[in-house]
C-alpha cells in the first residue's frame, strides 16, 4: 500500500491537494495490484482549472508564435531524454507491450514536432489591389480557453500529441480532462512541459466523472471541445457544447474491415492482419477487428490468422519480448469476454479461443489472448459493435462488389483497407469505400501528423479533425481586414468613395 501514488490535479502550474472524497482505483494491468489513487475533482477545482487557463491566455497569446513554438522545442528534447521513462509509464499503467507504449510516446514527440510547424502554418492569406486601392488580409487568431477530453487507450499520444501541442502553439490555454484509468502519463508530461518553459495556466489537467465533466461543456469561459471517445458520449458532448457555442472535434468509436481479396498474398495479408487486429490488444480505434474476404481463399487465409496468433507471446508489458499486453482492466476483460460469447451465441464459430490464457507469475493480471471468430454474418452485433479487444471477425463473401457493399452498410467509417494486388479494385476501393482513412495493402491507414485523422460517419461528429490543417483551422478564429490608404491628391477631396464590397 505504501507505494500506491495518491495523484493530484495539476492547475496552474502546480499541483494541488483535492478536496475530494472520491478516489479511483487505477492498476497495473499487468499484475490487477492497484497502482494510484485517482481523484474525482470537484465542480470547483475544475472552475479552478478553467479560471487558471483564462487568466493565462491573454500573456500566452500575446506572446509570438516564435517564440510559443520555443518550448515545444525544449519539450521535444526533454521527450527524447525521459523515452524509456515515459514508455514504462504507459506499459504500467495501460498494459500496452512495450514496442507499443514506446510508440505511443514516439507518436507524442511527432505530434509535437508537427506543432513546432505552427509559424509557417499560421500564416494567413492577403490579396492586393481586392478592389481598386483596397487591400485584404486575412490572420489566423487564437480563440481562448480549450478543453481536451481523453480516453484511457492512449495515455501519452492522445492528451500530449493529439490536443495540447497544437493548441498552445497556436496561441491558446487548455484543460485535459484525464481518463480515470490512465491519467498518470499525462501528469509527468504537464511537469515536462513546466520544465521546458510553459507558463503557468497554459496547461492544466484534472480527472474527474462525468458530471464534473459535463461544467466543461456549458462553461462560458471553454471556446472548444477536442474529445477522443466512445460514439454515445461523443453524440451528448457534441449536442451540448455547439448548443453552448463552442466548437467541438469528436473522434470516436470505429469498427473497421479490411477486404481480402483472391488475389492477395495469403501469408502476408496475414500477418498485416494479425498486427493491426491485435496490437495494443485491440484497444484502439484504427484496429481491424473484421476481415471480409472472398470464398476461394477464405479457409486458407483463417488458417493462416490461426497459425500466426498462436506464435504472439502474451506478458506483461514491461517485459519487452511481449507482443500482447493486458486489458486495462478486469471490468473491460469481462466486457470482452462476453462479446465473445455473443458472437458464439449469435452463431460465429470460435476457431481461436483467448478467455482462458495465463501468464505465469501474472495470475492476477488483466489478459485476454487473440481470438477469432470465423462465419460472422452481417447481421451479427459482434461484427459490427465495437468491441475494443483482441477479437477478430471473418466475414466471407463472394465478390468484390459484395464485400465493399457490407463495409459499407457500417455505422462507423473510421479506416477501411483492401488487400489486392489488383489495381483497379484498389482504385475503385479507394474511391467508393466510406473509411475516411483508407489502405491498400497497408494494415494500420494512420496518416503522419500532417494529415488530419479523418474519420466519417459515426466515428467522427464535428467540422474539423485533429492534426493536419484542419487542426490548426479547429485552434483558431479568422480575420479578415480590407485596408486602404490614400495619396495627398484624393485627402483634398471633399468627397471620399468607399468601398461597398463588390468587385
Amino acid at each position: 500500500m505504501a507505494d500506491i501514488k495518491i495523484l493530484k490535479p495539476f492547475i496552474n502550474g502546480h499541483y494541488q491537494e483535492s478536496r475530494t472524497e472520491k478516489y479511483t482505483d487505477a492498476y497495473d494491468p499487468s499484475t490487477g495490484e492497484v497502482i494510484a489513487r485517482v481523484p474525482c475533482c470537484t465542480g470547483e477545482e475544475v472552475d479552478l482549472a478553467v479560471a487558471a487557463a483564462k487568466e493565462a491566455y491573454p500573456m500566452w497569446s500575446g506572446t509570438p508564435v516564435m517564440k510559443r513554438v520555443q518550448v515545444l522545442y525544449r519539450l521535444r528534447e526533454l521527450i527524447v531524454a525521459h523515452m524509456e521513462e515515459l514508455t514504462d509509464l504507459v506499459a504500467r499503467e495501460n498494459g500496452k507491450s512495450w514496442s507499443e507504449a514506446e510508440g505511443d510516446v514516439q507518436k507524442a514527440k511527432e505530434a509535437t514536432e508537427q506543432a513546432i510547424s505552427a509559424p509557417s502554418l499560421l500564416m494567413g492569406e492577403s490579396l492586393m489591389d481586392a478592389s481598386k486601392g483596397f487591400d485584404t488580409v486575412l490572420y489566423r487568431e487564437p480563440l481562448g480557453v480549450f478543453a481536451g477530453i481523453v480516453p484511457f487507450n492512449f495515455p501519452s499520444m492522445i492528451p500530449m500529441g493529439w490536443m495540447v501541442p497544437m493548441c498552445i502553439a497556436c496561441g491558446n490555454t487548455i484543460v485535459i480532462k484525464a481518463a480515470t484509468f490512465t491519467p498518470q502519463s499525462a501528469l509527468r508530461f504537464a511537469e515536462l512541459y513546466q520544465e521546458a518553459g510553459l507558463p503557468a495556466g497554459v496547461l492544466n489537467i484534472v480527472t474527474c466523472s462525468r458530471k464534473e465533466a459535463e461544467i466543461l461543456l456549458k462553461h462560458p469561459d471553454i471556446k472548444g471541445i477536442t474529445f477522443v471517445g466512445s460514439t454515445s458520449v461523443g453524440e451528448h458532448i457534441y449536442s451540448q457544447a455547439a448548443a453552448a457555442g463552442k466548437r467541438v472535434q469528436a473522434l470516436c468509436e470505429a469498427k473497421n474491415h479490411a477486404l481480402v481479396l483472391n488475389d492477395a498474398p495469403v501469408e502476408r495479408t496475414a500477418a498485416g492482419i494479425i498486427n493491426s487486429a491485435f496490437g495494443c490488444a485491440g484497444e484502439r480505434c484504427m484496429a481491424l477487428p473484421v476481415v471480409v474476404v472472398q470464398n476461394k481463399i477464405a479457409d486458407r487465409l483463417v488458417n493462416a490468422l490461426v497459425e500466426q496468433a498462436r506464435k504472439i507471446k502474451v506478458g506483461p508489458a514491461y517485459d519487452k519480448a511481449t507482443k500482447l499486453g493486458p486489458v486495462v482492466n478486469q471490468a473491460h476483460r469481462q466486457s470482452i469476454i462476453q462479446w465473445i460469447e455473443k458472437g458464439l451465441a449469435e452463431g460465429a464459430k470460435l476457431v481461436l479461443d483467448g478467455r482462458g490464457i495465463l501468464v505465469p507469475g501474472y495470475e492476477n493480471g488483466f489478459y485476454i489472448g487473440p481470438t477469432i471468430l470465423d462465419f460472422v454474418t452481417p447481421e451479427m452485433e459482434v461484427g459490427t459493435r465495437e468491441i475494443f479487444g483482441p477479437v477478430l471477425c471473418i466475414k466471407r463473401v463472394e465478390s468484390f462488389e459484395e464485400g465493399l457493399t457490407i463495409m459499407n452498410r457500417n455505422p462507423y467509417a473510421n479506416g477501411s483497407v483492401i488487400f489486392t494486388q489488383n489495381g483497379y479494385y484498389a482504385r475503385e476501393f479507394a474511391r467508393h469505400t466510406d473509411g475516411g482513412m483508407v489502405g491498400i495493402n497497408v494494415g494500420i491507414p494512420v496518416p503522419v501528423g500532417v494529415f488530419p485523422f479523418s474519420g466519417h460517419k459515426k466515428s467522427f461528429i464535428g467540422d474539423l479533425h485533429c492534426l493536419g490543417k484542419d487542426g490548426y483551422r479547429f485552434f483558431t478564429e479568422t480575420k479578415v481586414v480590407t485596408t486602404r490608404w490614400f495619396n495627398e491628391e484624393e485627402m483634398k477631396q471633399t468627397e471620399v468613395s468607399t468601398w461597398d464590397g463588390t468587385i
